[in-house]
């Protein structure tokens, strides 16, 4: 795989911190709107109950001590944001990686992704694994695109509604 670009000019990566929580639900509920109302259109995502619903999830991501969650921040403002956990002695699962649709296709994922590379690679993990919704073609497209390919041990149900991807860590 080739080396990552370095991030977009004016864009950070950092540990999210509880002050993060607000913007990272609303960008999660705004990233979800977008690739959902795809499969669904009308149909009413990006809405208070749905922002409510996320700032719970990722309130109990920051207080985890297993589950780092990082931003992508432009302009002081959160853009984007990636959660993970250790799921085997050297395995991660990529749980979380969203990016505010006001900011896709500008290297926010891009950043985001290398820099969980780096902290898995740091930490001795040999192989990640994510699942990705199976009509959301955008993220399959985005992941394919840096690697990551069906998870062979982990195959589909029939009615399944993800897809299970892994990505080997090596050098």
């Amino acid at each position: 795989m080739a080396a990552a670009a370095p991030a977009p000019a004016g864009l950070r990566v950092r540990a999210a911190a509880p002050g993060d929580l607000p913007a990272i639900a609303r960008l999660h509920a705004a990233a979800r709107a977008a690739y959902q109302h795809a499969r669904f259109p009308g149909a009413p995502f990006d809405t208070a109950a749905e922002r409510d619903r996320w700032h719970a999830a990722w309130g109990r991501v920051l207080d985890r001590d297993d589950t780092p969650a990082l931003c992508a921040v432009r302009r002081d403002t959160v853009v984007g944001a990636a959660s993970y956990r250790r799921s085997g002695p050297a395995v991660v699962t990529l749980h979380q990686l969203h990016v505010d649709p006001g900011h896709w296709g500008t290297g926010v994922g891009r950043a985001l992704h290398a820099a969980c590379l780096h902290a898995w690679r740091a930490a001795g993990c040999s192989r990640a694994v994510l699942e990705v919704l199976w009509h959301n073609h955008r993220a399959r497209a985005f992941y394919t695109g840096l690697g990551w390919r069906p998870d062979p041990d982990r195959r589909p149900a029939p009615d399944a509604s993800h897809l299970s991807l892994t990505l080997p860590l090596s050098a």
